[in-house]
C-alpha cells in the first residue's frame, strides 16, 4: 500500500515451520490494549520532490524502516527514479544497487532479520509492453522493462518467481508487498494469461492477469516456492498486501484497471479479502460497490483484526474500516475532513492511517477502539519540524512510520519514525 541485523533465510523458514502448530491457540487470545498518548519524532530525511515523492512503508520490530526515495535520474536530466532504501534511525542505506539492473525499485516490507521485499525494474524488455509497477503514472523514468518482486538480504537482491500458465510460461511481472518475521512473503504475480478485463492501451498498458500469492520455502535448503491464493466471486486479479506472524494474509481482488497509486497495482479492488489456510473470506464493505476508490484490506495484526478502506453507501465517500470476528466498523474521518483510510493495526489494537480533506490533503490519525480519530500532530512535541500526513505502519513496540512534510516548506517531503513515550499512566 502506497501511503504518502541479518540472518540467512533458512533459519527463518525453520522458525516458521516450528510456529505452525500454535497458530490456532494464538488466534484465540484477545489483544491487550496499551496506548501511548505522546510520541517523539525522528526525522528520517527527505524522500523526493513534491511532484513524485518517495515514502516509508513499514517498520520492523527492531526499528528498521523500509521504503523508497525519489532522486534525479543521472542519465536523463529532468526525469526521476525511485530507489529502494532501508533506514536505521537517521541512517539511510540505498539497497537498489546493483539490484536487478533497472532504474526503479521500492522496498515495501522489512522484518527483524533485515530481509527486505519489494519490486524492482530489470534489464529485460517487457514482452507485452506493460508498465506493471506504474513508473509512468508515478512520474518516474519508464524503462520499458519488466518489474519483478524481490527479496533483499545480506546485500543481495534476488528476483522472486512468478506464476506459470498451463503452457508453462512464466509471468513477466510482480511485486512483493510484505514479509513476516518467519520469512513468508506476500504480494502479486502475473501468470502469463491474457486478462480480458483490462481496459485497453488508451487507459492502461496492462494485459496479463495477476494473482494474490505467497512465497515461502518448504525446507531450509529448498528453492523459493510460490503459491496462488483464490480470489472472491471469480475475480480475475488480486493482491496479497499484508501478512501477520501467524500466516494470515489480507488484501484485495477485482478486475484489471488503470494503475492506482494507492494500491499500487492495476486493480479495481471490489473485495477486501482475508486468507486463512488457503481459503478466501470476503470481509464485506461499508455500503459501496467499489466504483469510487474501491474496497480493500491494507493490514492486519496477530489477532486477525483487519483494517483497510471502503467506498460508503452509493459510493458517496470513502472511509477506513476495522474488521474483527465477522463484523466491520466504519472508521470515520475527522469532523473537518471528507475521507479516511486505515493503513495498519498494531497488536495493541491501535489503528492508524489518514483523514483526508475535500482537497485530498491527508492528516496522520489514530483510532482507538473504533472511535473518533486523533490527529497525530497533537501527540508529538509542538516544536517538531514536521507535519505528519500519513501513519503507515506500526511495530510491536508501538513505533510508527509514515510520510510528512516540513512545516517550514510544505513542498518538502520527509519520512519519519514516531516513538511512543510510555508512562505508567498510559496503560489501559
Amino acid at each position: 500500500m502506497k501511503c504518502k541485523l541479518l540472518i540467512s533465510m533458512w533459519v527463518v523458514s525453520l522458525l516458521a515451520a516450528l510456529a505452525m502448530p500454535v497458530r490456532l491457540a494464538a488466534q484465540e487470545q484477545k489483544p491487550v490494549h496499551y496506548y501511548s498518548p505522546r510520541y517523539t519524532v525522528v526525522d528520517l530525511g527527505p524522500v523526493g520532490p513534491s511532484s513524485s515523492p518517495g515514502q516509508p512503508y513499514a517498520v520492523s520490530g527492531n526499528g528498521l524502516v523500509s521504503g523508497e526515495t525519489v532522486l534525479a535520474n543521472p542519465n536523463n536530466p529532468g526525469e526521476w527514479v525511485a530507489h529502494a532504501v532501508l533506514w536505521e534511525q537517521e541512517n539511510i542505506k540505498d539497497i537498489s544497487s546493483p539490484g536487478l539492473g533497472g532504474p526503479n525499485s521500492a522496498a515495501f516490507g522489512v522484518n527483524i532479520w533485515g530481509q527486505a521485499v519489494g519490486q524492482a525494474d530489470t534489464q529485460t524488455p517487457d514482452p507485452n509492453g506493460e508498465d506493471f509497477c506504474g513508473s509512468t503514472a508515478l512520474g518516474l523514468t519508464h524503462s520499458g522493462n519488466t518489474c519483478v518482486p524481490f527479496l533483499w538480504q545480506n546485500g543481495t537482491m534476488a528476483a522472486l518467481p512468478r506464476l506459470r500458465n498451463s503452457a508453462g510460461t512464466e509471468g513477466s511481472n510482480g511485486a512483493a508487498f510484505k514479509n513476516n518475521d518467519f520469512g513468508m512473503v506476500v504480494g502479486t504475480a502475473e501468470n502469463g494469461e491474457v486478462d480480458s478485463t483490462c481496459p485497453g492501451a488508451s487507459i492502461s498498458p496492462q494485459r496479463i492477469e495477476f494473482k494474490p500469492v505467497i512465497w515461502s520455502k518448504q525446507f531450509p535448503w529448498s528453492e523459493v516456492l510460490i503459491q496462488e491464493f483464490p480470489t472472491v466471486d471469480g475475480d480475475p486479479d488480486g493482491a496479497a498486501i499484508a501478512i501477520n506472524d501467524l500466516g494470515q494474509v489480507a488484501g484485495a481482488s477485482g478486475p484489471c484497471g488503470p494503475f492506482s497509486p494507492i494500491e499500487p497495482i492495476n486493480l479495481i479492488p471490489l473485495h477486501a479479502v482475508l486468507w486463512q489456510n488457503g481459503k478466501a473470506t470476503d470481509l464485506g464493505n461499508l455500503g459501496g460497490d467499489g466504483k469510487f476508490l474501491g474496497i480493500f484490506a491494507t493490514g492486519l495484526n496477530d489477532y486477525g483484526q483487519v483494517v483497510g478502506g471502503s467506498d460508503t453507501t452509493n459510493d458517496a465517500s470513502f472511509h477506513g474500516f476495522l474488521w474483527q470476528q465477522g463484523h466491520i466498523t466504519d472508521l470515520k474521518p475527522r469532523a473537518v475532513d471528507s475521507y479516511s483510510v486505515a493503513l495498519a493495526i498494531g497488536n495493541n489494537g491501535l489503528v492508524l492511517g489518514a483523514s483526508i480533506d475535500a482537497n485530498f490533503i491527508p492528516t496522520a490519525v489514530l483510532w482507538r477502539n473504533g472511535g473518533t480519530p486523533t490527529d497525530m500532530n497533537t501527540l508529538v512535541p509542538a516544536d517538531s519540524t514536521l507535519s505528519l500526513e500519513t501513519a503507515c505502519y506500526i511495530n510491536d513496540k508501538g513505533e510508527i512510520t509514515g510520510f510528512a512534510t516540513l512545516k517550514s516548506n510544505l513542498s518538502e517531503s520527509h519520512a519519519y519514525l514516531a516513538k511512543p513515550v510510555v508512562n505508567s499512566g498510559d496503560r489501559d
